[in-house]
């Protein structure tokens, strides 16, 4: 299983970024990654631009049966994005938001997918 980081700095989950790896047996891979992910890992805060613009982005290094897990800063942290802010870049996107996840100390997680419809089987 091959996962893509995209947006990694200081302020990264290491634990959740170590808990990944040891569950895959593979290091996460970067921006840099010339291949389909199966994951995609986007790290987003506010000041990072247009989420939209990155979830697009994102949709096109994953395989076709991939995910992204959108990773925001817990309300109340440096670079909060609403809720609503989310669901609507999402589907704004093509994606549908499946569940959210607790990602660690500061972060939330949301796990988005192409809509079944628009799937490829």
């Amino acid at each position: 299983m091959v996962v893509q980081e995209i947006g990694y700095d200081d302020d990264a989950e290491e634990e959740l970024r170590e808990v990944i790896e040891a569950t895959t047996g593979q290091d996460l891979v970067d921006e840099d990654y010339d291949d389909v992910a199966d994951v995609v890992l986007l790290w987003f805060r506010e000041d990072d631009g247009d989420l939209t613009d990155a979830l697009v982005d994102a949709i096109g290094l994953l395989d076709e049966d991939g995910q992204i897990v959108l990773l925001t800063p817990k309300p109340g942290r440096d670079g909060y994005i609403e809720p609503s802010e989310i669901g609507e870049a999402a589907k704004t996107a093509g994606l549908a938001q499946t569940k959210n996840l607790n990602a660690g100390k500061d972060w939330t997680g949301s796990r988005l997918l192409t809509p079944k419809a628009a799937r490829k089987k």
